[in-house]
């Protein structure tokens, strides 16, 4: 799901749509309207779900995509290898998502992690 807005309302920390890819957003430059045109925003984000650096420059009045990002909690029923399936608390349905090299030491079988969803994709998410 996603949500429009102007790019003068977002803000550092937040997410944008970028590319059909939610990316956080890691700094916002903006410069004065000048003779001949609007005041345009330089927005450097990085990809939620890929890692990758992307940049928008835009006027502060057009119109951009906003995901809705969720934060949810899941019990780790089994792990096999890199893969670990996982029991959602809300509504009891059970998924695999891959474990990234960082959080491989911290999941553990029966354990509860988070995990984010946005725009049909999931990652997990131990902060």
């Amino acid at each position: 799901m996603k949500e429009q807005t102007e790019v003068r309302n977002l803000k550092e920390g937040r997410y944008v749509i970028i590319d059909d890819e939610v990316c956080v957003i890691k700094s916002i430059s903006k410069s004065k309207p000048g003779k001949h045109g609007s005041a345009k925003a330089r927005v450097d984000t990085i990809g939620l779900f890929d890692g990758q650096k992307r940049s928008l420059v835009q006027p502060v009045s057009a119109k951009i995509f906003v995901p809705i990002v969720e934060r949810k909690t899941a019990q780790v029923l089994s792990i096999a290898g890199d893969v670990a399936q996982l029991m959602d608390m809300a509504d009891y349905s059970t998924f695999e998502l891959p474990i990234p090299e960082e959080f491989r030491n911290r999941v553990v079988e029966g354990k509860d992690v988070t995990y984010i969803t946005a725009l049909g994709k999931m990652r997990l998410d131990m902060r």
